[in-house]
């Protein structure tokens, strides 16, 4: 029966984010939530084990008061989560979460079949972590998936490619980065939410990692954009139509009449 191992990522919820004094954001105010799409990939976890049995435990990286995340992940239906914490865990890039995730899962007593990824985060969407995370535990990976099929010692994949759909027969263990479409994520009630508080977390700190997590991106700022409005306001008369009709085909929007 599979061990499948799902990562998520507590992020800034975009709902709270303001715009501040000048250019820059207010984020004094903001709160947190699992992302998105690591909400698939829990979700999409869960259901591969309701139908092929075996256990599921959750996985993130982040700073030692980011417990909310824990529990709102186990109340998603994994048995168990390993929280890799440090106060200097915070904004980490792509490639420090996937060297720190590497050295935990593939040089400690973790058990696992598959590894299921969101495509991205909600925050970064920078969409490196699964992949760089295959590579530096030399296990076979497939992104943009869309539906899972699990066998014995394999899986059959569909992932999204731009001209259609590719299907992908990948050796276990593996690892897949699985696209929001995958699966609708549950929502938890509160027997779930309760019982999330019984389940066991694995606290794992910096003082028990050996390697080397210097970043290769550094983030200098962050500014809210600015969005110009020209505020026209246009009638129902035919006039102010083919008004808006020419200027939409000359910004490219819609294509003209041949």
């Amino acid at each position: 029966m599979p061990g499948i191992l799902c990562c998520f990522k507590w992020v800034v919820d975009e709902a709270y984010i303001r715009a501040g004094t000048g250019k820059e954001l207010d984020l004094d105010w903001v709160d947190y939530k699992i992302s998105d799409y690591d909400r698939n990939a829990i979700e999409e976890a869960v259901r591969l084990q309701e139908k092929h049995g075996g256990n599921v435990s959750a996985i993130t990286v982040g700073k030692p008061d980011d417990t909310k995340g824990l529990k709102d992940a186990l109340s998603r239906g994994p048995e168990k989560a390993y929280f890799i914490n440090d106060s200097s865990f915070d904004n980490l890039e792509p490639s420090q979460t996937a060297a720190i995730l590497a050295e935990v899962i593939g040089g400690s007593s973790i058990d696992y079949d598959l590894i299921i990824c969101g495509e991205g985060s909600s925050d970064l969407y920078a969409r490196q972590v699964g992949p760089r995370l295959a590579a530096k535990l030399g296990i076979p990976c497939a992104a943009f998936v869309q539906k899972i099929e699990m066998e014995q010692d394999k899986i059959i994949v569909e992932r999204k490619i731009e001209d259609g759909v590719e299907v992908l027969e990948l050796p276990l263990p593996a690892l897949v980065t699985v696209l929001p479409d995958i699966n609708s994520p549950r929502i938890p009630g509160l027997k779930d939410t309760l019982s999330a508080s019984k389940k066991p977390v694995i606290d794992i700190g910096l003082d028990e990692l050996s390697g080397s997590f210097d970043p290769c991106l550094r983030t200098i700022s962050i500014s809210k954009a600015n969005m110009e409005r020209n505020g026209v306001k246009l009638s129902s008369e035919p006039q102010d139509i083919s008004s808006l009709v020419d200027a939409l085909i000359k910004q490219g929007v819609i294509g003209g009449v041949k």
